[in-house]
Parts: C-alpha cells; sequence; structure tokens
C-alpha cells in the first residue's frame, strides 16, 4: 500500500496550495521510491516520457506569441476592423467562426483555433466590437454573455467535428468500445455517421446565434 503515497502527497499539496507542478513531480518521485525504484531509473522514467510527448510542450510557445501580439494591439486591430463592417453582428460572426472551425478541425486540422490561439486574443475581441456597434451602451455584463458565447462555438464546432476525421482520438475510442460490446464497425463509418450530428449542431447553433442578435436588437430598441 506504500506506492500510494503518491495519492497522499497530491492530496496534501493541493490542499496546502502547492505549487501544482512541484506537487506532482514529487508525488511521482515519492511512488517509484516506494515501488523500489532507484533515483536513476525514476529519472530515467521522466525523460523517456518527455521525450515520447515533447511534441506538447510545443504547444505552449504559443501562449508568448499570442501574450506578444497582444501587447502590440492584436485585440485592438481586430475591433477597428469589425467596427468598419457594417453587416457584421456577433451573431454573423461566431456563426463563420463556427463553421470555419468545424469544418479545419473535420479536416484534421485542430490547432487552427482554441481559446487561447483564437477566441480570446481575436473572436471573443471582434465578437464584443460588433456587439459595441449594434449597442454603444453595452454593459459588462453584455460582454460577459458575448464571451461565453464565443467561447462555447469554439467548444462546441470542435467537439462535434473532430468525430468527421477519422484518426482523431475518439472516434479510435468509440472503435474500441463497440468492438469491446461485440460489435464491428469501420472507422471510416463512425467517421461518416459523425458528418450528420456535426450539421444538427451546426443548425441548432445556428438558431440559437440568431436570437442573440435579436435579443440585442431588442434590447437597444427598449432602450430607445
Amino acid at each position: 500500500m506504500i506506492v500510494l503515497i503518491g495519492i497522499a502527497i497530491v492530496v496534501a499539496g493541493f490542499l496546502l496550495r502547492f505549487n501544482p507542478l512541484l506537487v506532482v513531480v514529487a508525488a511521482a518521485i515519492a511512488t517509484g521510491l516506494a515501488a523500489g525504484m532507484g533515483p536513476v531509473v525514476v529519472v530515467s522514467a521522466f525523460g523517456k516520457a518527455f521525450n515520447d510527448a515533447r511534441y506538447v510542450s510545443v504547444l505552449w510557445l504559443v501562449l508568448p506569441v499570442i501574450g506578444l501580439l497582444e501587447r502590440y494591439g492584436l485585440q485592438e486591430r481586430a475591433r477597428q476592423l469589425v467596427g468598419r463592417l457594417r453587416a457584421a453582428t456577433v451573431g454573423r460572426l461566431l456563426l463563420i467562426y463556427f463553421v470555419v472551425r468545424q469544418l479545419t478541425i473535420a479536416l484534421g486540422l485542430p490547432g487552427l483555433g482554441g481559446h487561447a490561439a483564437m477566441v480570446r486574443p481575436l473572436v471573443a475581441p471582434m465578437a464584443e466590437a460588433a456587439a459595441e456597434a449594434q449597442d454603444p451602451a453595452l454593459d459588462d455584463a453584455g460582454r460577459a454573455q458575448i464571451r461565453a458565447h464565443a467561447a462555447a462555438v469554439d467548444n462546441i464546432a470542435a467537439v462535434f467535428g473532430e468525430d468527421i476525421f477519422i484518426a482523431v482520438g475518439s472516434i479510435l475510442l468509440i472503435k474500441g468500445f463497440m468492438a469491446a460490446s461485440g460489435v464491428d464497425v469501420s472507422p471510416l463509418k463512425l467517421s461518416q455517421w459523425a458528418i450528420p450530428t456535426a450539421v444538427i449542431a451546426l443548425a441548432v447553433h445556428a438558431v440559437r446565434l440568431l436570437r442573440l442578435d435579436r435579443r440585442l436588437k431588442r434590447q437597444v430598441g427598449g432602450r430607445r
């Protein structure tokens, strides 16, 4: 049972609000030593895990790049661009992003989107600018609602679009579960049947976004 000491370290570390990275590393080292592994073996296991998943670390390079772009006015430029488009509304803008996000992830390009890379620096500010064009008196609650819709668009498009790509992990998971249940189905069939679901998700969310536009329009009309 002593090998479970890592769980106790994680629980205690989180309760004491220590650095999560240090807590997890300490728990892993303690578990390895308790299991009879030597210090060199434990460090080697860390090195192998990092080397096997080193591509994950590349994603962190996006964050400083996005931060640098924001510092030099990325969000302001996005707001100015949308402000010049008279036909742009919150619903139309988010619907366009929904379609683009769903198509790209269906083609196996999940990196062309996401909260850190697209929603926070571009999509949400552009949606806010479109809302301000409709309602110059937009308050903080309205801004929070628009940001929530921008985040939801990215999530829903990604969830219902990724299953169309045959090599995605969710398709393999479904394939494995069905095989364990005695149902033989090919990944291609699963991918094909994900298309109607994605289309329905697009239609349902398009209605929600158009209703958002109407609600904003009613709010402006009510003030006048």
